[in-house]
């Protein structure tokens, strides 16, 4: 309905030359501005900018703060103390949804948090240096590789050991939803050679002849109780020379008025620690949470 109505005002303005009409005719810039709003609240975010650039009266509707509060997440205010720095609560509500839309690093830099633009849901990165990788210290079995190929310009790289362990944890205010969680792993070490991307393989072995174990718990709502189930399940890393999300499994945030602001806490991992064969080539770039509609999209 509203949508079909942003097309007629599009129209509108186009034959009356933006709002610019006789006196004898009701223009555009007549309508008021609190009634445009009221409309535009009902539209995605992308919808209104448009409507926004028709004239004055509608970009000053576009900056209604309720426009927006109902745009951003109900845990808004906890993503604002995490990621935004300054004094940004007395901002206008559009000015905090741009800028959480941006991707916004918090704990020294290790994760990275941002909004959909046209949804508003959340979306994170974590770090492989937040998370805790079994033998990391030591360079005969790991090391730190910087690369262009990350959000975060560094990977772990396994070159090889026989005990692979990657643990990671997380208390985040994530908003009512279902979420998935996936790890970002490649097998083989890209490299450029006259500009172009090439992946040496050399010390990639022994992801076939055992899976990788991927786990995932939560605790939440405030209740100190964990899940009945956690997820568990195995995966053979296969494909080689290209970043692939495995997905480790999807989780539920369902808060009552009583835990409406309580965080969710999460525990994942990947483990192969079969010592029986070695284990190498892998590069661990980071984990991805997202909403799981949007999930869907990487499997």
């Amino acid at each position: 309905m509203f949508s079909f109505m942003g097309v007629g005002f599009s129209g509108f303005a186009a034959n009356q030359n933006y709002g610019v009409c006789s006196p004898s005719k009701p223009g555009l810039d007549d309508l008021p501005e609190n009634c445009i709003a009221s409309i535009l609240k009902y539209l995605d975010p992308p919808e209104i900018c448009k409507l926004a650039q028709l004239n004055k009266t509608f970009r000053g509707a576009s900056w209604a703060d309720f426009v927006w509060e109902s745009k951003l997440p109900t845990d808004h205010k906890f993503l604002v103390d995490k990621v935004l720095h300054g004094n940004p609560e007395n901002l206008p509500k559009k000015e905090i949804y741009a800028r959480l839309c941006r991707p916004n690093s918090f704990d020294h830099g290790t994760k990275e948090v941002w909004l959909d633009k046209s949804s508003g849901k959340i979306f994170m990165l974590i770090s492989s240096k937040a998370l805790r990788i079994t033998g990391i210290d030591d360079r005969r079995y790991w090391n730190y590789l910087p690369t262009e190929e990350s959000r975060f310009h560094t990977i772990a790289y396994l070159k090889k050991n026989w005990w692979v362990e990657i643990l990671g944890e997380l208390e985040f205010e994530f908003p009512p939803g279902k979420y998935s969680l996936f790890f970002r792993l490649q097998l083989g070490k890209a490299s450029k050679r006259f500009a172009r991307r090439v992946c040496n393989l050399d010390q990639v072995h022994g992801w076939d002849i055992k899976p990788v174990r991927f786990q995932l718990s939560t605790i939440s709502n405030g209740t100190g109780d964990q899940h009945a189930v956690v997820l568990s399940h195995g995966c053979y890393l296969r494909e080689t020379g290209k970043w692939i999300h495995y997905q480790v499994g999807d989780f539920v945030v369902d808060h009552d008025d009583q835990n409406r602001n309580t965080p969710t806490k999460i525990k994942f991992s990947m483990d192969q620690i079969d010592c029986t064969h070695t284990k190498g080539g892998l590069c661990v770039d980071s984990v991805f949470i997202c909403p799981t509609e949007f999930g869907e999209r990487l499997k």
